[in-house]
């Protein structure tokens, strides 16, 4: 929290990884960058004035990495006139990294300074391999950075813990130096590359066999590896590796906006989401239908306003904003939400909605719980209802057979988006995603006119019978199906084939691998 507070307090921001600008961003909620290319065709970062500053602490402008006194002294430069400056750090900044140098830098130029401890490598790396670094048993450990000068392996004889940075390379030299220092050629050893991160890969082996180990299973840095007992803690312990979508490429046909809580949820499993819009929103051909309803909704024409959509509520809300209206406007008209995102759409525009369907949430549970018009208690019998394009007429039609007048209003176009890049293509089509998530029939659709259909061993996942049928009509085999229309309940679904077909391969002595590394000649299929 202080990190975040101190990150918020900010004039500039002197980073130390391509990531840290996207994840400062992230964290304070501030817009994506802007990236245009010069003549040259080479990206610029555009600030827009008055913005955060980021400043690169890892690469001169040759594109040479800095040095730790290099990185000093633009830390320093950066301080001076008063501004308050956040050096990112990847891992702790006082352990194997330049953290020390860049605070004498601030002492030499009179700059204060305080230190917010991180997580170190050294230490978070082995707990998301499933392996304590103490246990009661065993209380010491030793960080040992084998890039240094050479070192002493003799002292290293004992049953602590040693935790060994930087030492893909040298593993087999340094192996055979501590066996030779008297530790049994037994002990257990782990090499874990790509620490916390989906690519994260374990080799668990001993001292005699992990050079050979780790050279089969083309380890490569960075990775941190332990020596000790505490290893053989991994096989009950190991959280991260055993997710049931670790690693797992997922493709998920919507757009960032739409996309956000099942990527999320997508993540928690372990997964990769990676959004590919398959349906671009536009503004309706002929607005006067829309603009007519929005002065009708001020000058009170209706009696309900029913939002089948988060794009519905955007619809809408950007015609207010065009009108210099505000949440307002909407006094004494009842408001409809088809679901609990779209109700949670409107309650951050300071909206709160008056019907949302108690059971399904789609436009029949939504018919299922609207009341029939009564000309006693009902002063206005009209229905305002903002929609796409494409949407069904069965809500409509329900309306009027409860009573009720509706304005039918095309609030958007649906129109299918660009192709994504040729990668993305190569990549549906070959096989390289180990799963696909439709969560309606206009996404499979969309998907496969853009980009081609997805390759026979990409595990199928489908939101409802509506859209595992449109799948299974484009050649699709369906795998998963969630048991109720929500994105939440599909991802859920998905992560239990995961872990199924997971326990399915241990049971037969089998690696685990992903869909993308296997090629099965069926596919099972599961609810």
């Amino acid at each position: 929290m202080r990190a975040v507070n101190l990150l918020r307090a900010a004039d500039a921001i002197v980073t130390e990884t391509a990531a840290h600008e996207d994840l400062v961003r992230s964290v304070l909620g501030l817009p994506a960058r802007i990236v245009t290319v010069d003549q040259e065709g080479v990206e610029i970062a555009v600030q827009t004035e008055g913005e955060l500053e980021f400043i690169d602490g890892g690469f001169g402008t040759d594109g040479i990495q800095l040095t730790h006194a290099a990185r000093a002294k633009v830390v320093a430069r950066a301080a001076k006139g008063g501004r308050r400056v956040v050096r990112l750090m990847a891992g702790d900044p006082f352990l194997y990294a330049s953290g020390p140098e860049e605070a004498q830098a601030c002492v030499k130029a009179g700059i204060g300074f305080e230190i917010v401890p991180g997580v170190s490598s050294a230490i978070g790396v082995p707990a998301y391999a499933g392996i304590p670094l103490s246990t009661k048993a065993q209380r010491e450990v030793t960080v040992i950075s084998c890039s240094e000068a050479k070192i002493d392996w003799s002292q290293y004889a004992d049953d602590r813990t040693l935790v060994l940075l930087s030492a893909v390379g040298a593993i087999g030299e340094i192996a055979k130096a501590l066996i030779a220092a008297g530790r049994s050629a037994q002990t257990p050893v782990a090499m874990t590359q790509e620490g916390t991160t989906t690519e994260q890969l374990t080799v668990t082996s001993t001292l005699s066999q992990i050079a050979t180990d780790a050279k089969a299973a083309r380890v490569a840095p960075p990775a941190v590896t332990v020596v000790g007992d505490v290893v053989d803690l991994r096989s009950s312990l190991s959280w991260f590796e055993t997710k049931p979508l670790f690693g797992w490429r997922v493709l998920v046909p919507r757009t960032k906006e739409q996309a956000g809580t099942l990527s999320q949820q997508l993540r928690g499993y372990g997964a990769v989401p990676e959004e590919v819009p398959t349906i671009s929103v536009e503004p309706p051909r002929n607005p006067q239908q829309m603009d007519k309803a929005i002065r009708g909704l001020v000058e009170g024409r209706y009696e309900w306003i029913a939002f089948t959509s988060f794009n519905a509520v955007r619809a809408v809300k950007e015609k207010f904003e065009e009108y210099g209206l505000d949440a307002r406007a909407f006094s004494g008209l009842k408001i409809a939400a088809v679901g609990e995102k779209t109700a949670a759409t409107l309650a951050e525009w300071g909206l709160r909605a008056d019907l949302v369907p108690s059971g399904e949430q789609s436009a029949a549970g939504l018919l299922a719980d609207w009341p029939e018009y009564d000309d006693l208690l009902d002063p206005i019998n009209r229905v305002f209802l903002p929609r796409a394009d494409i949407a069904t007429e069965n809500l409509v039609a329900g309306l009027i057979d409860l009573g009720w007048e509706v304005d039918d209003v095309t609030a958007y176009r649906t129109v299918r988006a660009a192709p994504p890049p040729a990668p993305v293509r190569d990549a549906i089509k070959s096989g390289k995603f180990d799963a696909v998530v439709f969560t309606s029939s206009s996404t499979v659709r969309n998907l496969v006119g853009i980009a081609g259909k997805p390759h026979a061993s990409t595990v199928i996942a489908c939101i409802g019978p509506a859209t595992a049928k449109t799948a299974e009509e484009h050649g699709l085999r369906v795998d998963v199906l969630a048991s109720s229309p929500a994105v939440e309940v599909l991802v859920d679904a998905l992560a239990d084939f995961g872990s199924a077909r997971r326990a399915a391969m241990i049971e037969a002595g089998q690696p685990v691998t992903k869909p993308s590394e296997r090629r099965p000649s069926a596919r099972r299929k599961a609810t």
